[in-house]
């Protein structure tokens, strides 16, 4: 069985910051935002089954980080052409920042073993970090390429991808197995698959059913893939002291909410002279130059 592990991760929508966007400890109030699925985990999620049509007996895993409702996120990729998911939630993981979340997710990849490829977006929009890949590819010990664009080539052995740098692009070749983290110009994720949202509507974890008035127990037992596997704390066999706020030397001190507002506006006729004239103007207000 070839195995791709996807790490996927369900993040506040940072388009609507508000006042209330931080706790006092210095975490991101998520109650506060709406939930969705982080852009560029959607952009590696495509990568991965782009490699799973390439290989013949292979499946997309999804591992996500999170409370109970996190796990919506592996639904969606399900309905997209994941195979199964896998939800980490634990209250110890709560306030991790980049290196007690890779510490958790290497460990949670480590179970999953043995695994070809371990594919993550390039960063989160609730950090910008772009430090959990590689992070979690350090722990694991294994040969990263970041910033793939284009998966260009897929075997057995080794894995050819495009990458986007800042001045232009770059084909590298890697050894199996492998850490890619995936860059925001990488194709979009398919959409839903009508036949395969109907197949894993009702996938749940077990803290989902316990929450829910509807009793899909029976229907898990006909149809085992619905069911979502949940690890723990003590399923990983972590250490404590790496985890959460004690593990996390990364502290947000302030989160400020930044608007934009139109001072003033200027009409400008499509001649050189006028052009000129905001030219210059733009350079002695220093906004320019």
């Amino acid at each position: 069985m070839f195995r791709i592990v996807v790490l996927a991760k369900q993040v506040p929508d940072t388009r609507n910051v508000g006042k209330d966007a931080m706790k006092a400890d210095g975490t991101v109030n998520r109650a506060a935002l709406p939930a969705i699925f982080n852009p560029e985990d959607l952009n590696a999620l495509e990568l991965a089954l782009q490699m799973k049509s390439q290989i013949a007996d292979s499946e997309v895993i999804i591992l996500t980080m999170g409370p109970s409702r996190a796990a919506e996120i592996i639904r969606e990729s399900m309905y997209r052409g994941a195979d199964s998911g896998y939800l980490i939630t634990d209250r110890k993981f709560a306030g991790s920042d980049t290196l007690a979340t890779s510490y958790a997710l290497s460990l949670a990849v480590k179970k999953l073993m043995p695994c070809d490829v371990v594919i993550a977006g390039r960063q989160a929009i609730d950090g910008d970090t772009a430090q959990v890949g590689p992070q979690t590819a350090e722990k694991l010990n294994m040969p990263q390429i970041t910033y793939a664009e284009e998966l260009v080539d897929i075997n057995r052995e080794t894995v050819t991808i495009k990458r986007r740098l800042e001045r232009g692009v770059e084909v590298v070749q890697a050894k199996l197995p492998v850490m890619i983290t995936v860059h925001s110009s990488a194709p979009d994720c398919r959409p839903r698959n009508a036949k395969l949202t109907m197949k894993y509507k009702h996938a749940r974890t077990v803290s989902e059913l316990q929450d829910e008035d509807n009793d899909y127990i029976a229907l898990r037992h006909t149809r085992p893939y619905l069911d979502i596997k949940e690890w723990t704390v003590a399923d990983l066999n972590a250490d404590d002291a790496w985890l959460g706020l004690t593990g996390s030397p990364t502290k947000v001190k302030k989160i400020d909410n930044v608007v934009f507002t139109q001072k003033d506006s200027k009409v400008l006729s499509n001649s050189d002279a006028d052009v000129e004239l905001l030219v210059v103007e733009l350079l002695e207000s220093r906004i320019i130059g």
